[in-house]
Order: C-alpha cells, then sequence, then structure tokens
C-alpha cells in the first residue's frame, strides 16, 4: 500500500511547514526581518490507466484515467518582501526604508551585503556601522567635531560641526534593489548576499524613482503577523495529524489482512 509513503512525505512537509512558522515566530522583533512561506508541490503520479487513451475500437476514449499521486514535497520556501510598520526610536542614526530597497554592508571578506535593519551605529573612527561593525557602503564619515547628524528622505548625510551654524554634507547614502529579491540568500545577522536567483543589484538614490525614501529616528519592525503566524501553525499542526492518522489506518486495514491470509 501506497499511503504510509504518502502520508509520510506529507508529515516531512508538514514538519518544515511547522519549523518556518516557529522561525518567523521567533523573529517577530528582529528589525527588517522578512517572514517565510513554505509552498509545496505534489509528487509525481503512476497512471494505471492514462487519460484520453483507447476503451474500445469503436474510438471511445477514457475521460479522467487513474492517476495515482506519490505525495507531496517542498517547492520552495519564499521570503514575503511587504513593508514592516515604522518603529520610533529617536536615535539619530537609526533609519527606516519606507519603500523598495537594501541598505548595503561591507562583508569582512570584501563582498556586499544587504539588508532592511537600519539600527546603525557610529565606529570608534567615526564611520556609520551596523549593529556587528560593518561599514555602510557608501562609506559616511562623522566628524569627530559634529554635534548633530541629519539624513533627509533622499539619503543626504548632513552633519552640524561645532562652532558652525550651517550644517555641512558629509555623504550621499544609496540604497539597492533587485529584479527578484525573494532570490536573495540569507546570511543571518539580518543580512542578505545577491544570487543568481535575484539578479545583480541596481543602486540609485532614495526617493528617485523605484526606491524607496530614508526616515531617520525610526527602524523597520518585522513584517510577521502573528495572528495569521499562529493560525497556519494550527493548520499545519492539523494536517501532520491527519497525515499520521493516515499510517495507523493503513497500519490496521494491514494487521486485518494479514489475519485473514493466516
Amino acid at each position: 500500500m501506497r499511503s504510509m509513503n504518502i502520508a509520510a512525505t506529507g508529515m516531512l512537509a508538514q514538519q518544515l511547514n511547522v519549523e518556518v512558522i516557529s522561525n518567523n515566530i521567533a523573529n517577530m522583533s528582529t528589525t527588517g526581518f522578512k517572514r517565510q512561506r513554505a509552498e509545496f508541490q505534489d509528487l509525481i503520479y503512476q497512471n494505471l490507466e492514462r487519460p484520453g487513451s483507447a476503451t474500445s475500437d469503436a474510438g471511445n476514449i477514457d475521460p479522467t484515467g487513474v492517476q495515482v499521486g506519490y505525495g507531496v514535497k517542498t517547492g520552495s520556501v519564499y521570503r514575503v518582501t511587504e513593508q514592516g510598520s515604522m518603529t520610533r526610536t529617536d536615535n539619530r542614526y537609526d533609519m527606516a526604508i519606507n519603500g523598495r530597497g537594501y541598505f548595503q554592508v561591507a562583508l569582512p571578506d570584501g563582498r556586499t551585503a544587504y539588508t532592511r535593519a537600519g539600527n546603525f551605529s557610529s565606529s570608534p573612527t567615526g564611520q556609520l556601522v551596523s549593529e556587528d561593525g560593518y561599514v555602510i557602503q557608501p562609506e559616511i564619515q562623522i566628524p569627530e567635531t559634529a554635534i548633530d547628524f541629519s539624513v533627509s528622505a533622499s539619503g543626504t548625510v548632513q552633519a552640524t560641526i561645532a562652532g558652525q551654524t550651517e550644517p555641512q554634507g558629509i555623504g550621499q547614502l544609496t540604497l539597492a534593489t533587485f529584479v527578484n529579491p525573494a532570490g536573495l540568500e540569507a546570511l543571518g545577522g539580518n543580512l542578505l548576499v545577491e544570487t543568481a536567483a535575484s539578479g545583480p543589484a541596481t543602486v540609485g538614490n532614495p526617493n528617485a524613482t523605484g526606491f524607496g525614501s530614508i526616515n531617520q529616528n525610526f527602524v523597520e519592525a518585522s513584517n510577521v503577523n502573528p495572528v495569521s503566524e499562529i493560525s497556519a501553525l494550527i493548520m499545519a499542526q492539523r494536517a501532520y495529524e491527519m497525515n499520521s492518522k493516515v499510517i495507523s489506518a493503513t497500519d490496521e486495514m494491514l494487521q486485518s489482512t494479514s489475519q485473514i491470509l493466516r
């Protein structure tokens, strides 16, 4: 009987589904986190009777056939890139992207990573860095004598120097966009890297066509909806239980068959 193997694929699929949901729930408070969704596909079918095959010499055909599926498999785990809510922090180094785009971060190995988490800080040398100390690209150097620091919606960075009344420009932040942002590879630490699936990065100034704007003193909250995740968790649990019931029922049927054959 195929039903045991079919139900086993269903249990494995729902196990992965619960793992994805649990990761979403665990990151409800992670700045800039984008929730994920598991997507599944049916497995190959065995054609006991092929649809459209001839059933008589008179030209009659089988309208539906007999096809038995072999279960389910994981198609993908899709990252949902919808906008998270804005959370005010009143930290002058914090920034949130309202719309499309990612901040660019220089990794120690020379690669460029991308992030929506704008909870930045100043390094001991005055560079604008991520919470792990990675330098934000393009590099922004904050003068030691700066008494204030501001970033406009279009990414223009200005600093007010002690003894001066007018702020001076110290750099320009840019954002990166992708044709398929769901194809970015997650490294952990709120960082993503480019892949062949995401396509190359397109870099431009914030607030330009196709790019979001920057909100200083804010961070973007996770886009996880706790109510939706709990509902999905309950559905996954019920689906897992139903597949386990299929295995139990199949086992009982096989026991009945073995008793008949004794």
